[in-house]
Formats: C-alpha cells, sequence, structure tokens
C-alpha cells in the first residue's frame, strides 16, 4: 500500500485509549515507587525508635513522675517537691554533687590519657607497639576485680607504700583520707576504662588526612605542634564525642568500684549520685526519693554534656 495513502493513515480502533491506559499504568506505578522511596526510610528507622521510646523516654518519664510521689507510708501519694528539697538538704547528697564537679575538672585528664596514647601509636614513636598491645587489657576486667587488684595495691601496708617508704616519701592512706580517696577511685577508673577511648581515637586516626601531616614534618613543627596544631583541629568531632562518652561513664559506671575499693567512704567522701541512688533504693527502701536522685543526675548529664560540645566547638571555630 502506499505510504501516503489515506488508508496507511487509519489507526485500529482504541489503539489511542490503549496507549493512554499504559501510559496512565506507568505514571501511577512510578507515583508509587517514589512514594515509597520517601517511606523507606522511616520504615527503617521505625524499629530503633520505637525501642528509644519505649525502653529509654518512656521509663525515663515514669522515674520522673515517679520522683513526685512519697515514700513508706506516702508511697503514691504526691508530695510535690518534698523530695528534691530533702535532697538540697542532703549532705550526702551535696558531697555527691561536689564529686560530680571534681570530675568534671578532671575529665580532660581521662580524655588526654587515652589521646596521647592513641597519637603515639599513630605516629609510631618508640614503644608504641608496647601501647598496642596492651591498651585494651583493662578494659575486658570486671569493675569488681579492679577494684579487688587496687585494693591491695593502694593498701596502707600494700606494694604502692613500700615503695614510697623505700624512697622516703612516707605512706599514704590512698583509700582512708578523705582528702585523697576520690582521686585514688577516680585514677583507677581512668586506668581500667581508658581502652575505649582510645579505639575511639585511633578510629578517628584513620579518617585524618596524612597530607597534612606530612606538610608539618617537611614544615619542621615538633611533635607538641604537630598534635595542638594539626591532630586536635582535624580530630575535633572525634573529640567530642569522647568527652561526652567518657563524663557519662564517670557519672554512671562507677558504683562497682566504689562499693568494692571504699563503700561510699570514708565519711562519704566518695560518694556519686549513683552511688546514692542505690544507697535510696536498696538499703534505705526509699525508691520515690531515688528516683528524684535519679532526675537530678539524669538533667546535670544532659547540661554538662551540651556545655562540653559548645565549649570544643568554639574553640574548634577559633583553631
Amino acid at each position: 500500500m502506499p505510504i501516503g495513502s489515506p488508508s496507511s493513515l487509519v489507526r485500529p480502533a482504541g489503539s489511542g485509549r490503549a496507549g493512554g491506559a499504559t501510559g496512565t499504568h506507568r505514571g501511577t506505578r512510578t507515583t508509587r515507587g517514589a512514594r515509597a522511596e520517601r517511606l523507606a526510610p522511616y520504615v527503617l528507622v521505625a524499629p530503633a525508635v520505637l525501642i528509644i521510646v519505649v525502653l529509654r523516654l518512656w521509663p525515663l518519664v515514669l522515674g520522673v513522675n515517679f520522683s513526685f510521689t512519697g515514700d513508706g507510708e506516702l508511697n503514691g501519694v504526691p508530695v510535690g517537691l518534698s523530695n528534691y528539697l530533702e535532697l538540697a538538704g542532703d549532705p550526702l547528697f551535696r558531697t555527691a554533687l561536689r564529686n560530680v564537679g571534681l570530675l568534671v575538672l578532671l575529665l580532660p585528664v581521662a580524655v588526654a590519657i587515652p589521646g596521647l596514647l592513641a597519637t603515639f601509636i599513630y605516629l609510631r614513636v618508640p614503644g608504641h607497639r608496647v601501647y598496642r598491645s596492651v591498651y585494651f587489657f583493662p578494659a575486658v576486667l570486671s569493675p569488681v576485680i579492679v577494684g579487688a587488684i587496687f585494693n591491695l595495691m593502694l593498701g596502707y601496708d600494700g606494694p604502692v607504700n613500700v615503695v614510697l617508704g623505700a624512697i622516703g616519701a612516707g605512706p599514704v592512706d590512698w583509700l582512708g583520707d578523705p582528702d585523697i580517696a576520690m582521686f585514688s577511685v577516680v585514677g583507677v577508673h581512668i586506668w581500667a576504662t581508658f581502652g575505649m577511648a582510645l579505639v575511639v581515637f585511633l578510629a578517628g586516626f584513620s579518617t585524618l588526612d596524612a597530607s597534612l601531616l606530612d606538610a608539618a614534618r617537611v614544615d619542621g613543627a615538633s611533635l607538641g605542634r604537630t598534635v595542638w596544631h594539626v591532630i586536635i583541629p582535624a580530630l575535633t568531632r572525634t573529640i567530642q564525642f569522647v568527652f561526652v562518652t567518657t563524663m557519662i561513664g564517670m557519672l554512671t559506671s562507677m558504683f562497682g568500684l566504689l562499693f568494692v575499693m571504699t563503700n561510699g567512704g570514708p565519711e562519704g567522701a566518695t560518694y556519686l549520685p549513683e552511688y546514692y541512688i542505690w544507697h535510696q533504693q536498696g538499703q534505705m527502701n526509699r525508691p520515690a526519693l531515688a528516683s528524684a536522685a535519679s532526675t537530678v543526675l539524669f538533667v546535670v548529664m544532659l547540661v554538662v554534656g551540651l556545655l562540653q560540645i559548645t565549649l570544643l566547638r568554639r574553640a574548634g571555630r577559633q583553631d
């Protein structure tokens, strides 16, 4: 049939409707696919959000609510701010909060030690293989075991005082002196837990641009200048993470050491909020007061963490 004939221009009946239906079907599938892509992230995140809400946020809300009720005969009865006023007047709780301030002051030391060891390992300074082989060993020990070991070492007749006596320094009551005991426990905690922070620092070093270190070497920068002007600015986010997690660990993971090494003594000098919470809940059977102390601890951790992040961000911008 000739190409230009009228018959060649005639379409089969229904061909336009079929083509339109196919186009509509494809458009519908495209719309559904785009919608599924937008919903996919929410579907994937939903289980984690549900777990956080059910196992974290909801118990937190219940605990805060319970802190406004009474203990004993007033169990479940609203008492307003009575528990918080009692905490404010309790010398042991005030001591626990003062010790939190001491932990904040010692926090840079707890972060600097694993940071420097990670730097030595990364820069391969002499002895870095020794650090790499032994750094994580304390982290796998139970706090009870660590506390028992250092009870022997720091005892009045223990090896540490024997060495001090040999050099004429005299014995020190490491765990019996109220002015020294808290420093002793914190030092043991840092020794026992710095391995985890060191792993995080080493992970941060894996993202460090090696050309920056090469440029510092070419310019003749010393180790100290390299650390201060190159490594610290490059690892700002890692340092922020270690600061916050280390502070949380110091506030919530020292119970085992305190229980074994000092049992809160001497004279309540080594009380921390978590130990106070256990004492009120487990020994005094006052769960509402313990809930109030837990709420205060949560607020303290939140405020300290936010302040740390803010200060570190400002320091990073100035650098």
